[in-house]
C-alpha cells in the first residue's frame, strides 16, 4: 500500500515516514502544498496525509482537487489546528478522519488502517482458494499452514490479493508497492515474485502466481 505524506515540517514528516515504512508501507513525502497537490494528481495512492497549514498551497485546497478526480481515495488531516470550526471545514471538505497534533504515531496508523478498510470494503481478510491474509494481525496462511513474510513480500501479496484474478503489470506493482524513488530498471519487482512463489506456491499442487508474458502478473486459481 502506497501512501503520501503532504507535510511541511520536516521532522514530522521523516517522523511519520519512517513508522509507516517500518509498518511496510511504501511512503512519498511532499513538503509543500504545490508538491503535494501535483504528486497526489499525478500518482497512484491508497492513501494521503495532509497538514492544513502547508506554504505554496493550503491543505484544504489539495483536498479540494482530490476530491474532484477521486471521491474515494481516502484522506486524513494532520494539523495543529483544534478548533471545532477547522474540523468541521476539513471534514465537510472531503476528509475521512482529522487527527490533531501533537500525536502518538500508534494512533495515527490506527486510523490509518481503518481508513485502508473502508477502502476495502471493511474487511481484514484476504482471501483465494486456499490462501488467506488478515491485514491486522498482518498473517498469511495457505491450507491453514504458517507463511512467515517480510514486510515487502507482505505488501506485495496484499496489492496481489487485492487484485486477484486480474494481470497487474510491472509498473503496477511499483506504484503501490515501492515509493517515488523506485529504480523502475532494476529487477526487485520480478526477485519479490520469485521470492513470493517459493513461499506461496512450491509446496503445493495448485499454483497461485502466473507469469503473463509480456504483461505482468496474476494472483488466480483459474490457470493451474
Amino acid at each position: 500500500m502506497r501512501i503520501l505524506i503532504i507535510e511541511d515540517e520536516r521532522k514530522v514528516a521523516a517522523f511519520i515516514q519512517k513508522g509507516l515504512e517500518q509498518e511496510g508501507y511504501a511512503v512519498d513525502v511532499a513538503h509543500d502544498g504545490e508538491e503535494g497537490a501535483y504528486q497526489a494528481e499525478n500518482f497512484d495512492y491508497d492513501a494521503v496525509i495532509i497538514d492544513l497549514m502547508l506554504p505554496k498551497l493550503p491543505g484544504l485546497e489539495i483536498l479540494k482537487k482530490i476530491r474532484a478526480r477521486d471521491l474515494r481515495l481516502p484522506v486524513l488531516i494532520l494539523t495543529a489546528r483544534s478548533a471545532v470550526e477547522d474540523k468541521v471545514a476539513g471534514l465537510d471538505t472531503g476528509a475521512n478522519d482529522y487527527l490533531v497534533k501533537p500525536f502518538a504515531f500508534a494512533e495515527l496508523s490506527a486510523r490509518i488502517r481503518v481508513l485502508l478498510r473502508r477502502g476495502a470494503q471493511e474487511s481484514t481478510t484476504l482471501k483465494l482458494a486456499d490462501l488467506e491474509m488478515n491485514t491486522a494481525t498482518r498473517t498469511v496462511t495457505r491450507a491453514g499452514r504458517k507463511i512467515d513474510l517480510k514486510l515487502k513480500e507482505f505488501s506485495l501479496l496484499e496489492f496481489l490479493l487485492r487484485n486477484a484474478r486480474r494481470t497487474v503489470t510491472r509498473t503496477m506493482i511499483i506504484e503501490h508497492v515501492w515509493d517515488i524513488h523506485f529504480d523502475s530498471v532494476s529487477n526487485v519487482v520480478d526477485v519479490h515474485i520469485n521470492t513470493l512463489r517459493n513461499k506461496i506456491d512450491r509446496e503445493f499442487s495448485a499454483q497461485l502466481i502466473h507469469t503473463i508474458r509480456g504483461v505482468g502478473y496474476m494472483l488466480t486459481d483459474e490457470l493451474s
